[in-house]
C-alpha cells in the first residue's frame, strides 16, 4: 500500500463585529477571481498558529498575536478538489490586530474588503464559503469535496 499523507494548512477569519475580510485571488491557479480569506501553509518549524501571525503579515500587513487566534472551525478537504493532496484546514478567528489592514500582494490579489459574514460576495470561494457558514452556526468541522 502506498503512503498518503494528508498536508495542513490554515485559514485566518479576522472579524470586525459580523463582518469579514476577504481578498479576491488573483493569478494564482486556485480559485483566482472568487474571494477567500488569508491563508497558508506552514514553512518547517512553525506552528499553525505562527504560520497564520506570518501570513497575516505578509498578505494584509498586520501584526496578530499567537494567543490572540482561536481555533473556530475544522475541515478535511479532498485533494479531489486541489492538485491531489488531502489537507485538514484549521480556520482561525482573530479580533484584534494592530496595523492597517492592506493589499500587501498585489500580484496575487486583485482586491480586498469587509463583508458581512451572512452575506458574502456571489463570488466567494465555495471552500470558503462552506466554512464560514459553518463557522457562523457553531459547526467545528466539516468535509469538503468528498460528496
Amino acid at each position: 500500500m502506498e503512503k498518503f499523507t494528508v498536508k495542513t494548512g490554515g485559514h485566518l477569519v479576522l472579524r470586525k463585529g459580523a463582518r469579514v475580510l476577504l481578498l479576491r485571488r488573483a493569478n494564482t491557479g486556485w480559485d483566482d477571481g472568487k474571494f477567500a480569506l488569508v491563508a497558508g501553509h506552514l514553512e518547517e518549524g512553525e506552528t499553525l498558529r505562527e504560520s497564520m501571525v506570518r501570513e497575516a503579515r505578509e498578505e494584509i500587513g498586520i501584526r496578530l498575536r499567537p494567543d490572540s487566534l482561536r481555533v473556530v472551525h475544522v475541515m478535511h478537504k479532498t485533494g479531489r478538489m486541489h492538485m491531489g493532496e488531502d489537507y485538514v484546514v484549521l480556520f482561525f478567528e482573530a479580533r484584534r490586530w494592530s496595523g492597517r489592514v492592506r493589499n500587501m500582494e498585489p500580484d496575487k490579489c486583485s482586491g480586498i474588503g469587509w463583508f458581512s459574514i451572512r452575506r458574502l460576495p456571489k463570488n466567494t470561494s465555495p471552500l470558503e464559503r462552506q466554512a464560514l457558514g459553518s463557522i457562523r452556526k457553531g459547526v467545528i468541522y466539516s468535509e469538503y469535496g468528498f460528496g
